[in-house]
């Protein structure tokens, strides 16, 4: 997605009657347009007019001016509307109104401009009135007056809306009134003079008394429009190329403001919320459609207006089944009453909450309207997602303290607690305690307290630092990068906008907004994560059925494998309880912390092969009991395996600590002891990159017995699991591999090992590797003759990619580069396809070619991605590995992947 506009393709045609377009002409008339077409055809009461295409909005852009066809277009199209209508744009005696309004192919309500009444003037305001007849008709004229003029203004000539608003209400305050309806027709045409000094003021013009000017000047303002920031950002978040933009719409006015017996409305087919079918919509007697959007009134439910009109409402529920059938969707639906005649303004598919998606989905299933297979491709993972997390209840309006990066959805409230150890100690103490991790950043020594807390903050970091990750990992909620969070870890405060929070105080925060709540806000736990955890059955609820539907015939029809990202036997067991097929990324660096850290401290200290062999037997044991519980819980399903992959420093205390300590202690006169050798150790193993330097592959070379210790404990803990009569599938993954002989130098040992341990127990043990330096997805066809299996780690593939830490990055520019349309979405939120995707690409095709039989799957954060995981499974891979919590969300995805290119083989 990029910022700027295409060359236009246009054949010239820039306008289109309402006859002449359809729905499947949203690419150019947009869907306003398109529909309005579709509503014509169908023989609905739809006021005539016509559209001016995306593509005249396209060139308008480029060019900062209309195309030179498009005038002469409108014009054709303008008589013959008249000549349809019986009245004259801008005629004194007679004159048609028309409304001006903007319609992209995706759906954006309230991004962009509309206009109404254009076409009043001095003149024909007074032939309105004479039109309509009597003190209503005089009052109904210059209201909708003084509507253009206010509208006009603020939308075409940026004129500020406040200085209308504070004119109206001059008028209702000296009148001693509340409500426009009550203002005369004398007091409106005081308020049209006055309307129209703050035109003259703000705009430095005169109101545009030429009606076909006014219209130009309302095309070009829809067309700039698409550029507005609310637009912009709109686009952003849902994902909405930036070079599509928009159509426009003009039509006929019709008047809801006439009176007791005219009025405008909203409708659904179906209940957007819920689901649930039904009669639901808004009506507003006497008033046109922006007084329903703006709220300045009450509006009746639409049961009501039977009792006003019952013919009308008889007619709308009519139109209504017609409509659904039609789309065979819910339908949103605009329409105005005026003087008892009905006419239809807008239709399109309405936006639904997620559960309303599910529930509608499954209910046109059981209506015989639509088949399974369409019902998958009308929910997405991204609405199962929202389903799976808690959300808070905002009604009890809680003060918001700050607002970061919504790194892993959910609702979490407990009290603040700055260190990881004493959040372990709070917990273990208190089961039912609950606590807010707060950092500036996590590390791997930090995991305990994170598991403990009930949510994460931090001030830095992004969405795939490490707090974000290994918080979407345990299903646990996030908030990353609040840049305004000052956090004092000592002295076990946090202040933000002059309020200070203290250790022990609560706090709420909100993982799938970023928001950050002073005190605790109520939460509302969900239903469909209790299913998958087997404390709902499937027939719960409505929501639940139709999550429990869909998702077994997104199971059946997938081709996709879907593995988690597990690394304890507990998260084996929920990853299992979610759907996952078996385990693509078990992270053994996350065995080496807490009370086995001294272990680790000992290995980087020993300075012999005897106190190196002592450390490493040491370990021995812990990991095959880790391991044994891993192959219980995931029995009978593959589970692989990845050899220790950060560097060893992490492991050790901090530099800079470290030095402070050893430095106090000699100041004192005392001996450092143990804190002296490990400063030794940390400033000899000290790197400027440590994430380009001695790690993965490269550290099991250096470190001798490293991966030899690993590659054992894996081998045995499958054996033991075998004699106990299980079947365990370990495969072992060799990490950072940029050379085929890094990877044979591992493999020569690790064969050795296993032959010596596993055989004759009948366990097969695959060796293969993690492809996540650029150098191997490139070389893919020399290291697949030593590899088993391929696991792509995108995180740091793109990384490397790119060639920036993404720790570092996302808080730094990310979001400059997605207001510049660089980036569409963060390339670690969502694979680059162009880059990292082509690699990936690469390596599957020479790594199948070297090899026919070798499996392929991804384990970085980009499995759980709905994106993510079409692009895996087009581009031919086994499998996808993700966060156990994101595991219903790939397999839905893979399904929905899977219908949309026909496949449905199950895997």
């Amino acid at each position: 997605m990029t910022g700027q506009q295409p060359a236009t393709r246009s054949t010239g045609k820039f306008v289109y009657a309402f006859a002449e377009g359809n729905r499947h002409l949203k690419d150019l008339l947009g869907g306003k347009g398109a529909n309005l077409a579709e509503m014509t055809n169908l023989g609905l009461p739809v006021p005539p007019g016509f559209t001016i295409t995306t593509e005249a909005c396209q060139a308008y852009l480029a060019t900062g001016a209309q195309p030179p066809a498009l005038a002469e277009q409108i014009t054709a199209h303008l008589n013959k509307l008249e000549a349809a209508i019986g009245r004259t744009l801008g005629d004194a005696g007679h004159p048609l109104l028309i409304s001006v309004r903007s319609g992209a192919k995706f759906s954006m309500p309230g991004m962009m401009e509309t206009v109404l009444n254009v076409g009043l003037n001095d003149a024909s305001v007074v032939g309105l009135a004479a039109q309509t007849g009597g003190e209503a008709g005089d009052r109904f004229a210059w209201d909708s007056y003084r509507r253009l003029i206010q509208m006009f203004g603020k939308t075409v000539c940026d004129v500020p809306g406040e200085a209308f608003e504070h004119a109206i209400d001059a008028a209702k305050a000296a009148k001693g009134v509340t409500s426009d309806l009550d203002l005369t027709a004398a007091d409106l045409r005081a308020l049209v003079d006055s309307y129209k000094k703050i035109f003259v003021e703000h705009a430095g013009r005169d109101f545009p008394q030429d009606p076909r000017e006014q219209l130009d000047m309302a095309v070009g303002a829809v067309f700039r429009s698409w550029n507005s920031d609310r637009a912009v950002l709109y686009r952003r978040q849902e994902r909405i190329p930036a070079d599509l933009g928009t159509a426009v719409n003009v039509q006929s006015m019709v008047f809801g403001n006439l009176g007791a017996d005219s009025g405008t409305g909203v409708a659904f087919t179906r209940d957007p919320g819920t689901g649930a079918r039904g009669v639901y919509g808004d009506y507003l007697a006497n008033a046109q459609g922006e007084d329903v959007v703006a709220g300045i009134r009450n509006t009746l439910h639409l049961d009501e207006l039977e009792q006003l009109d019952k013919a009308s409402y008889d007619q709308l529920m009519s139109i209504m089944a017609t409509l659904e059938a039609h789309y065979r969707d819910l339908c949103d639906i605009e329409f105005t009453i005026e003087r008892g005649r009905l006419w239809m303004l807008q239709t399109r598919v309405g936006k639904r909450t997620a559960a309303a998606a599910f529930i509608i989905a499954n209910q046109l299933v059981d209506e015989g309207v639509i088949d399974i297979d369409e019902a998958l491709g009308r929910v997405s993972g991204a609405q199962l997602a929202h389903l799976m997390f808690p959300a808070f209840d905002l009604d009890a309006a809680p003060e918001r303290l700050a607002k970061g990066i919504a790194a892993s959805p959910g609702a979490a409230v407990g009290t603040v607690v700055f260190d990881s150890r004493r959040a372990a100690e709070i917990v273990a103490a208190d089961p039912g305690a609950r606590v807010i991790l707060v950092r500036r950043e996590t590390n791997p020594d930090d995991l305990p307290g994170m598991i403990a807390a009930q949510g994460i903050l931090t001030s830095r970091g992004g969405k795939t630092s490490h707090a974000a990750v290994v918080a979407r990992g345990m299903g646990k909620t996030c908030v990353c990068g609040v840049d305004a969070l000052d956090v004092d870890v000592a002295g076990g405060r946090f202040a933000i906008g002059g309020v200070t929070v203290n250790d022990g105080d609560t706090v709420s925060i909100d993982g799938t907004t970023g928001a950050v709540y002073l005190g605790e806000v109520p939460v509302r736990p969900s239903e469909v994560v209790q299913y998958f955890e087997g404390a709902v059955g499937a027939e719960a609820s409505p929501l639940v059925t139709a999550v429990d539907r869909l998702l077994r015939h997104a199971d059946g029809a997938r081709r996709l494998g879907v593995r988690a990202n597990a690394d304890t036997g507990e998260d084996a067991a929920r990853a299992r309880r979610f759907g996952a097929a078996g385990i693509g990324l078990c992270r053994t660096e996350h065995m080496f912390l807490g009370d086995r850290r001294s272990l680790v401290e000992a290995l980087v200290l020993a300075d012999t092969d005897a106190a190196r062999t002592a450390a490493l037997a040491a370990l021995l044991p812990l990991q095959r009991a880790d391991f044994i519980e891993i192959f219980t819980a995931m029995d009978g399903l593959p589970v692989t395996v990845r050899l220790i992959d950060p560097p060893l420093h992490e492991f050790l205390p901090d530099y800079t600590e470290l030095s402070v300590k050893v430095a106090l202690a000699q100041a004192r006169g005392e001996d450092a002891g143990r804190d002296a050798e490990l400063l030794a150790a940390v400033t000899r193993m000290h790197e400027q990159n440590p994430m380009l330097g001695l790690r993965g592959v490269r550290l099991g070379l250096v470190i001798p017995g490293l991966f030899a210790m690993q590659v054992r404990a894996i081998a045995e803990a499958a054996v033991e699991c075998a004699r106990r009569g299980g079947a365990p599938k370990p495969e072992i993954m060799v990490p950072l591999v940029g050379a085929v002989q890094e990877l044979e130098t591992v493999r020569v040992e690790a064969e050795k090992i296993v032959d010596e341990v596993v055989g004759g127990h009948g366990v097969d043990v695959l060796i293969g590797t993690m492809i996540e330096v650029p150098r191997a997805a490139l070389t893919a066809g020399q290291i697949a003759e030593s590899a088993q299996f391929f696991s792509f780690g995108t995180n740091d593939l793109t990384q490397m990619g790119w060639g920036f830490s993404r720790d570092d990055v996302e808080g730094a520019f990310f979001s400059r580069y997605l207001e510049l349309g660089i980036f569409g979405v963060s390339p670690f939120e969502s694979i680059d396809v162009d880059g990292v995707g082509r690699l990936v690409r690469i390596a599957v095709e020479e790594g199948r070619t070297a090899r026919p039989d070798l499996k392929v799957g991804v384990c970085g954060e980009h499995g759980g991605d709905p994106e993510s995981v079409h692009f895996f499974h087009a581009v031919g891979l086994d499998y996808v590995s993700c966060s156990p919590f994101r595991v219903p969300i790939a397999r839905l995805e893979a399904g929905r992947a899977a219908v949309a290119s026909s496949g449905s083989d199950s895997r």
